[in-house]
C-alpha cells in the first residue's frame, strides 16, 4: 500500500493505526528519496493529526494484535453505519466491549506479531466479526447516561504537537530541514 493509500484510509477512518504507522514507516526506510505527492500525504497527515480529525493509536513495545484486527473491524464497520445513517458511534467503545470477549494475542517482534495476524484471520475472523457486530449493536441499544464522561488518552494541547513532531522526525527527518533555527542570527547579520 502506498503513502498516500494509507493517508487517504486514516482520513476516512479516522485513526491511524500501529500497522498503518509501520507500512509508512517501511516505505519511508525503503525509498532512496520520497516524492513531492508523498511529502504532500504526510503534510496532510501531520494537519489531520493537528487538528484532531485524525487520532493516532499510540505504538508499544509489544503489540495485541487482536486490538489491530478488533480495530480495523470496529473503524470498518462504524463507517458503514455512519456513512448511511445520522447515527455517531464511537469506535472506543465499541473495540473495548468485543476486547473484553476476545483472547489477547500479544507479540513483541514484527515476526511474531504477523503469525498472530495470520493466525487470528484464518482461525477468530469470524469470532471476530460476530463480536464486533454485538458490540455495536449494545452501543446503539444503550441510553446516554453520563454524556460528560471524558474518554482515556484523549490528546489535547501540546499532546498532538509532540504526536506530529515525532512522526514527523521518525518519517521525514530532512523534509524542510534548516540548518539554524530562525530566531538565530545568521552569520553576516549585524
Amino acid at each position: 500500500m502506498s503513502i498516500e493509500k494509507i493517508v487517504e484510509q486514516a482520513l476516512q477512518d479516522g485513526y491511524l493505526t500501529p500497522a498503518m504507522e509501520a507500512e509508512v514507516g517501511r516505505i519511508c526506510d525503503n525509498a532512496s528519496e520520497l516524492s513531492i505527492e508523498e511529502y504532500m500525504a504526510l503534510d496532510r497527515l501531520m494537519g489531520a493529526l493537528l487538528t484532531g480529525e485524525v487520532v493516532a493509536v499510540p505504538r508499544k513495545q509489544f503489540i495485541n494484535v487482536m486490538e489491530e484486527l478488533v480495530l480495523t473491524e470496529a473503524i470498518a464497520r462504524v463507517a458503514e453505519i455512519e456513512a448511511s445513517s445520522e447515527t455517531s458511534l464511537d469506535v472506543g467503545d465499541i473495540a473495548a466491549y468485543a476486547l473484553n470477549r476476545l483472547p489477547p494475542l500479544y507479540a513483541t517482534t514484527e515476526e511474531g506479531a504477523s503469525f498472530q495476524r495470520q493466525t487470528a484471520q484464518a482461525q477468530l475472523q469470524e469470532l471476530i466479526s460476530q463480536q464486533v457486530s454485538e458490540a455495536i449493536n449494545r452501543y446503539l441499544d444503550q441510553p446516554n447516561f453520563f454524556p460528560e464522561r471524558q474518554a482515556l488518552g484523549k490528546n489535547i494541547g501540546n499532546e498532538i504537537v509532540r504526536q506530529v513532531s515525532a512522526l514527523l522526525q521518525t518519517y521525514a527527518p530532512n523534509f524542510e530541514q534548516n540548518d539554524q533555527p530562525k530566531d538565530e542570527p545568521k552569520d553576516n547579520d549585524p
